[in-house]
């Protein structure tokens, strides 16, 4: 699915834009995903796991996001810098058909300037505007309490729990916890 650009402007006043992501965007998705997993163990990847991310494989992504009808992805952009990336999946099949994932990640050095509600509002929208979507779900990892407190700003509930889902290269394992929120119509 294809998102236009959405400007908007930071807590900051920097302005920024959330948009599909686009082939020159590549390099930045590639530093994105790297960067992403150097600043947080709340990711599902290491760094040394970035590899795997070339340009071909991002370029397939991309392609197949913009063209999908049960898929999108926004970038959002600040003073031509990438700073987070967010998406959301519905599935296809007639007994899933009502739910959706969405995921969210920005850079460090652009959290608490209302990227993350930003994304959230639009992915929110776009799940509104099908009219199949009444559930969108997502899982975040134990001890993330930035990335809580934001899904339950928007009416996301802990439904379930995965203990010890997450391990750590140190041995620590860690809790992932699945929530839910409904779409009213």
């Amino acid at each position: 699915m294809l998102i236009q650009e959405i400007p908007f402007t930071l807590k900051d006043g920097r302005k920024a834009v959330l948009r599909s992501p686009r082939e020159g965007d590549i390099p930045a998705m590639i530093d994105y995903l790297y960067r992403s997993a150097c600043e947080t163990e709340f990711v599902l990847r290491y760094p040394e796991e970035c590899g795997k991310y070339t340009p071909e494989i991002e370029k397939t992504v991309i392609e197949r996001v913009n063209t999908s009808d049960h898929e999108a992805m926004l970038v959002c952009f600040v003073e031509g810098k990438l700073a987070g990336v967010c998406s959301i999946l519905w599935n296809t099949g007639l007994k899933m058909r009502h739910r959706a994932s969405v995921a969210i990640a920005n850079l460090r050095e652009y959290w608490d300037l209302g990227i993350g509600t930003k994304m959230f509002s639009e992915l929110i929208r776009i799940a509104e505007e099908n009219e199949n979507l009444l559930q969108l779900e997502l899982d975040f990892i134990e001890g993330n309490t930035r990335a809580r407190a934001l899904y339950e700003k928007f009416g996301f509930r802990i439904v379930a729990v995965r203990p010890d889902a997450i391990r750590l290269k140190d041995g620590t394992f860690k809790n992932e916890y699945s929530m839910i929120r409904k779409i009213e119509r």
